[in-house]
């Protein structure tokens, strides 16, 4: 009888064990697996947060092209629970092609606003970056501008920019399409490409190049490339091309600046949903916000969130309110304008 006794509460012990040594691994193997078309150095400091307060290991798979259409490819085989990426347009991209799921979360809900997310819950913005203008400091004297005004006879030959097929490029194409319509961006369209310096070339960083070897006066760029190159160690001459210009927020006095976003969406077959809805909420919330925005100089998209101060010190954002759905729908019009007018094959053309 005494044998049998011991022999349960032993077996009642060693269950026990085993119960909690498989409740152990299992928190202890919890993961979440992000595609990201931002660079790791830029996630790493979320990440590294996230696991110490979560326990939940994120696996990353970096790309700077194809991740989506490797989504769609490995279907309910992909590993992907998160889909991390710049631009309103892969976001868009992501849930036409079908590789996202909507998400109900009231902290997403709370935390960003209405215009920065997608009205099924399919994607939400996380940081903004805005287009705005480098002006050089000794050649323009104004220190207002609009994106109307690029259209001026008085900016010819003076304002360079990238390929109007980009995605930066073409995200402030369709926001002028989505706020003035078709016809009057067209007219637009023309107008800058009449004052191009030469023919659209080269990424942000070379226009504010060009600003410094006085071949144009003015360009467009998305802010987070001033505090790249002011941050610039392994490249300091990008740092006098930055001390060379100065940010414009155009058309702070009336509908604000054309912004574009970092964003996240839940991949369709998420094989860890509920670590993948926390890693979303994480990244929308206060700490991780003003992380993610000072270690990239971008903007929180979370009200009430401050921006760092360097990025503070080029001026005050007044942001297009429009949401970006809205300008997501207008890219293939924005598009079919920049080879209408020839946008590309520069001034003379």
């Amino acid at each position: 009888m005494i044998n049998n006794f011991l022999a349960r509460r032993t077996c009642r012990a060693l269950c026990a064990a085993a119960v909690m040594t498989v409740a152990v691994s299992a928190a202890q193997a919890a993961e979440v697996n992000v595609y990201s078309y931002r660079q790791p150095q830029l996630v790493a400091p979320l990440f590294e947060k996230f696991t110490a307060e979560t326990g939940i290991t994120v696996n990353t798979i970096f790309a700077a092209d194809g991740l989506i259409e490797r989504m769609a490819a490995e279907g309910r085989n992909s590993p992907a629970d998160v889909l991390l990426t710049v631009d309103i347009g892969r976001l868009a991209q992501a849930k036409e092609v079908g590789v996202t799921q909507p998400v109900s979360s009231d902290v997403l809900s709370a935390n960003i606003p209405a215009a920065y997310r997608d009205a099924d819950g399919d994607w939400f913005a996380l940081t903004l970056r805005a287009r705005v203008i480098y002006a050089s400091r000794e050649r323009v004297k104004q220190d207002s501008i609009t994106y109307e005004e690029l259209a001026d006879p008085k900016w010819r030959g003076k304002l360079c920019t990238r390929s109007g097929q980009h995605g930066y490029s073409l995200g402030l194409i369709a926001s002028v399409i989505a706020n003035k319509g078709e016809a009057a961006a067209e007219t637009w369209l023309q107008g800058v490409k009449a004052n191009l310096a030469h023919k659209p070339s080269g990424n942000d960083r070379s226009q504010v190049k060009s600003v410094y070897a006085g071949e144009c006066d003015i360009a467009l760029g998305n802010t987070y490339y001033m505090g790249l190159m002011e941050t610039n160690e392994k490249e300091p001459e990008q740092r006098k091309w930055a001390a060379a210009a100065k940010v414009l927020f155009p058309n702070a006095g009336d509908r604000g600046t054309h912004v574009n976003v970092s964003g996240v969406s839940m991949a369709k077959y998420a094989p860890h949903p509920e670590e993948a809805l926390k890693l979303m909420e994480f990244l929308a919330g206060d700490e991780a916000q003003r992380i993610y925005a000072e270690v990239n100089h971008e903007y929180p998209v979370k009200p009430g969130v401050k921006a760092s101060a360097r990025v503070r010190s080029w001026g005050e954002l007044k942001a297009d309110d429009i949401s970006l759905s809205e300008v997501a729908k207008a890219r293939a019009k924005a598009s079919e304008l920049v080879d209408k007018v020839g946008f590309d094959a520069g001034p003379s053309s």
